[in-house]
Formats: structure tokens, sequence, C-alpha cells
């Protein structure tokens, strides 16, 4: 990778192992302090609690975001059964706890046989949709009642990898707009028990894998001390 400021501002496809509790809009104001350039976005968001391949693009190639973004994703992760939370991750507490002793591994498996291939999906309510203008989370925080209709997604792969209970680990490889949080809660709602996503990470989309991306600190140790006079 050439890491001359004419080279980011002619056009690049940064690949980004996004970090734990970080924003994707985070990463973005982090590269740009680190390259100076203003022309700069990513293709894609990753929650906080989740990790993995962030796309981010600059200059001229910020033109193919959307064509980025409407790729085919795979994640792995963990959906965590006998309870439930508002946001349907661990950004909000556990509650309405119900037994899951029961379950048996081949329940897992017809679960996520059902919610292969097209479905029907909720969005959640804490999530970054907007609705008149005004993103559905925040109406969810001020308390007021957000209704989503449901929107057709894909769901191409859904294996479960590992059993552990309560935790079950997966690998989903689905279309774009999918949200993982409502697999999870969904999931849980299937079996009878409740369930939320307790991990996440990205690990690819497209053609491009988390294998291939920079952690942020490789990254930062990548861009020349003298960066300003090589631009």
């Amino acid at each position: 990778m050439d890491f001359t400021k004419a080279s980011f501002e002619a056009g690049q496809v940064l690949l980004i192992d996004k970090p734990l509790h970080w924003t994707s809009f985070d990463v973005v104001r982090k590269l740009r302090y680190l390259i100076h350039i203003k022309k700069i976005g990513h293709a894609g968001t990753l929650d906080p609690l989740a990790t993995g391949l962030l796309i981010v693009c600059t200059g001229k190639f910020t033109k193919r975001i959307n064509e980025y973004m409407a790729q085919e994703k795979e994640y792995t992760g963990t959906f965590t059964l006998g309870a439930t939370t508002p946001t349907y991750d661990l950004e909000s507490e556990p509650q309405h706890f119900k037994a899951f002793d029961n379950i048996a591994i081949q329940q897992l498996q017809e679960a996520a046989g059902k919610m292969t291939g097209e479905i029907m999906q909720v969005p959640p309510a804490h999530s970054a949709i907007k609705i008149e203008g005004k993103r559905v989370y925040e109406l969810a925080r001020a308390g007021k009642e957000v209704k989503l209709e449901p929107r057709k997604v894909t769901i191409k792969e859904f294996e479960i990898v590992k059993a552990g209970l309560p935790q079950v680990h997966f690998r989903i490889v689905c279309s774009t707009g999918t949200y993982i949080r409502s697999m999870a809660n969904d999931f849980g709602e299937m079996l009878g028990c409740g369930a939320y996503l307790s991990s996440l990470r990205r690990t690819r989309i497209g053609s491009f894998t988390a294998a291939e991306a920079f952690t942020m600190e490789d990254f930062s140790a990548q861009v020349p001390q003298d960066y300003n006079i090589k631009g």
C-alpha cells in the first residue's frame, strides 16, 4: 500500500479490523487525523460491541461506498440463551430470564435451518434507521414507542459452529441490511427461551476478509513520521 497523501487523495480502499468498543466513526475520525484527508468514509457500520472488517474509502473511492455496502457479508459470534435485552445485545442489561437447560443441539440446528433463506426481519428498535428524520435509537432511548416494518433479507448460511449452553457459537453469511442482533432475538423466540447477541465479528465483505485487514495500531505504525512532507 502507498502511504503518501497523494495516494490517499487519489483514492484507496483501506481494510481495518475495528477494535472492540470503537464506533465505526471513531475509526474514520482516527484515520482522518492520521492521513490528513477530508474525503473519507466507511462502507457499512459495525456496532461498538462488534469487531472485524470495516471497509474505509478515501478520495475518489468514496464514490464506491454504496457498491461495497451492497456486497454479501459473513459474521461469526455468539448468542446467549435464557434472556433477552432491549437492544438485543449487551448494550443493555439482560432481562426476562428463562430456563434453557432442555434445549438440545438438534433444536438449535432446526431453528437455524428455519431462519435460512429469504426471511422477513424486523430491525432492532435501537438502530440507526431513520423515521421522519430521526434515528430510531434516539426515539427508543427517549422512551417513545418505535414500530418498524419487517424487511426481506437473505440468510445464505446459518451454521451452528459449537454449543456450550447458554452460549451458541454461529457463522452467518447474509445479504446487506441484515441485523445479527435481530437474528439473535428471533432465534431465542423460536426456541422459547430468549436470546441476545453476546459477541460479533465481521469476517468478510464480498471478497475482502478480516484476515487482510490492518489493526489500528498496525496502520498507525505504517504512516511515515514525515507524512506531511511526503504527501
